[in-house]
């Protein structure tokens, strides 16, 4: 069995060499075998100068997740980073592909760094309710400085090798064969005398005594509801003000903290539990798969056009199908201009909006999808109108297209049965709005082959979600879950809350809307049918609480009508409707409930523990 880390002599350099496909994780044997390198190198007199560098597609890319969970194994990180940075002689990172958490912390610790100007460097940490836990809070401030170690280490997102370099977290962007570039780098390094820079003895810079309090309030609905990022604040201020041994027992304890918190094991557990769910039970992870080139959507409304931005953003061709042109233009209306506040916002360049705008064309003939690979259809949440498209779709259609339904619950074997291909048929369904919401539900049908499923699930993954595979039953996964907390709200409205209280109070727990936000942004109008569809089997509570009823029997489904729960200004801001709180209470009065004080304590344990 190969070694995963090797030390080999190129002249008068030391090269340590990670090989632990695919990711190069830090495992325990990861980290001893550097410290060992780096042993050997200090130890060789003829080695002036070492090299850590990494085989396969990318740097260290984070720490090994079999780990999570377990009791640290030595060495531990920090004690490997402040090794390498202790050692008398230059240490030079070598950078490709990623270098995230831990395989960033291991360059900064190093006194050079140098990259591939298409590698990524990050501190991804945060997104599990941690903080990197090596270093990374002490030094990134030092070579950075505060304001862009607080960007970095709060997002967990990373950054390109131009802006590292602009930031100091690289020294120099090499072209060509990078372990040519590090040794030459190295023997500058040598040649040149430069000094050893060792990080720990930088002082971070602070642009504003303000900054850190400043930073926490114009994030703060970014940070709502989380511990780490704050932590993380805390963490970088300690660099500012601490010599960094004590910053960095303070970061360690911490790390501990947050480590020890239900935020951050809830956060790790959705963290293994999106990387298990993509995986489908019985079938190889190299099963066959069908070829998406092309993709159809029918239906330019808010769904359709965001499933549309969903392709062209992963540079996949899109037809957009729809009834009528003045339903086409605007549907592509909206589509620009989600791009353009995109652009406003400084998160996309003009040039890649055009270019994904451009991947979208219009069209009103159902001729134009007869050579796509995928077809989703994005029309009226109704049964007979679903049939007619898919009939008109298994007419036009090549063999071996896919034709899915992004239904939120209809029944797929049903639409699958008019077809002559119910084999390539099955559900699709994305999550309002859907070129944000990260949740697919891929729903397999009876007949669904196991190729066509395959490739929705590989599909999700190419376009940005984190696919799941259900079967058919009522809501599939995420309403079905949603559907006892809908309930249970809805019997807090009779008996005394209203909308705006409930959603500020589930929105303050956590949650990104409430749910008659949430309602009001996807259409009333799908949940009162759905409700019509199934009323016979309804609790009798449920069917006497007609609150949704009425509010739909006005024409009010939500932000597309102007008003449902709320109303609505043209920029769609919403406001408390006065008359939808007398409609509650009225109908309270109708069904014999008093009214009471529900506290915020009470919303969240029904809503929550429903």
């Amino acid at each position: 069995m190969a070694e995963i880390v090797t030390f080999s002599k190129e002249g008068p350099t030391g090269v340590i060499t990670v090989n632990n496909p695919p990711v190069n994780a830090l495992s325990q044997a990861v980290r001893a075998g550097i410290k060992a390198g780096i042993e050997k190198g200090i130890a060789d007199a003829d080695i002036s100068a070492m090299v850590i560098i990494c085989e396969g597609r990318t740097f260290i890319a984070g720490a090994d997740i079999r780990e999570f969970g377990r009791p640290p194994m030595e060495p531990h990180l920090p004690d490997v980073c402040q090794f390498i940075e202790d050692s008398p002689k230059p240490v030079i990172a070598a950078i490709h592909g990623t270098a995230l958490g831990g395989g960033l912390e291991i360059p900064l610790s190093c006194h050079f760094r140098i990259a591939l100007p298409t590698a990524k460097v990050g501190l991804p940490e945060v997104k599990l309710g941690l903080l990197p836990g090596a270093g990374g809070t002490q030094r990134l401030p030092r070579v950075a400085g505060a304001r862009s170690a607080l960007e970095m280490i709060t997002s967990g997102a990373p950054v390109a090798a131009a802006r590292a370099k602009e930031m100091g977290i690289l020294d120099e962007i090499v072209e060509g064969d990078l372990k040519a570039a590090a040794l030459a780098y190295a023997q500058k390094v040598v040649d040149q005398k430069l000094p050893i820079r060792r990080v720990s003895q930088l002082k971070a810079d602070v642009e504003s005594p303000t900054l850190f309090e400043d930073f926490a309030k114009a994030n703060a609905r970014k940070f709502r509801g989380f511990l780490a990022p704050l932590k993380c604040i805390e963490a970088v201020k300690i660099a500012t003000e601490l010599p960094f041994p004590e910053g960095m027992k303070k970061e360690r304890e911490i790390f501990i903290e947050l480590h020890d918190s239900d935020q951050s094991k809830a956060q790790r557990h959705v963290f293994f539990a999106e990387r298990e769910v993509v995986r489908i039970p019985g079938l190889p992870d190299d099963h066959p798969t069908r070829e998406i080139r092309s993709v159809g959507v029918l239906g330019a409304g808010t769904m359709g056009g965001g499933i549309a931005m969903c392709f062209a953003n992963a540079g996949i061709p899109v037809k957009l199908l729809d009834m009528k042109q003045e339903f086409l233009d605007r549907g592509l209306a909206v589509i620009k201009k989600n791009y353009a506040n995109t652009v406003a916002k400084g998160s996309l360049k003009q040039e890649v909006m055009d270019k994904r705008v451009s991947l979208i064309q219009p069209t009103l003939a159902y001729e134009d999808l007869k050579d796509v690979d995928l077809v989703i259809e994005a029309v009226f949440e109704d049964m007979a109108i679903k049939k007619e498209v898919f009939t008109k779709l298994d007419a036009v259609c090549k063999t071996g297209a896919i034709l899915a339904s992004n239904t939120s619950y209809l029944n797929i074997d049903e639409i699958a049965a008019i077809t002559k291909r119910p084999q390539d048929v099955m559900g699709m369904h994305f999550f309002s709005p859907a070129n944000v919401m990260r949740l697919l539900e891929n729903v397999r049908g009876a007949k669904t082959s196991p190729e066509v499923y395959a490739t929705a699930m590989k599909v999700g993954k190419k376009i940005g979600k984190v696919p799941v595979l259900v079967g058919v039953c009522d809501g599939f996964v995420g309403n079905r879950m949603l559907a006892k907390r809908t309930r249970e709200c809805g019997f807090m409205l009779e008996e005394g809350a209203l909308p705006w209280q409930i959603d500020r109070v589930i929105y303050n727990f956590g949650f990104p809307m409430g749910p008659y936000a949430m309602g009001d942004m996807a259409g009333l109008d799908i949940g009162w049918r759905n409700r019509k569809a199934k009323f016979d089997s309804l609790s009798p509570r449920e069917q006497k609480n007609n609150i949704l009823d009425k509010i739909c029997e006005m024409g009010r489904y939500g932000q597309k009508t102007g008003s449902g729960f709320y109303k609505y200004d043209e920029k769609r801001n919403a406001t408390p409707d006065p008359m939808i709180e007398e409609l509650i209470i009225n109908h309270s009065k109708e069904v014999g409930i008093a009214r009471r004080t529900i506290t915020d304590q009470e919303i969240i344990e029904r809503a929550i523990y429903s």
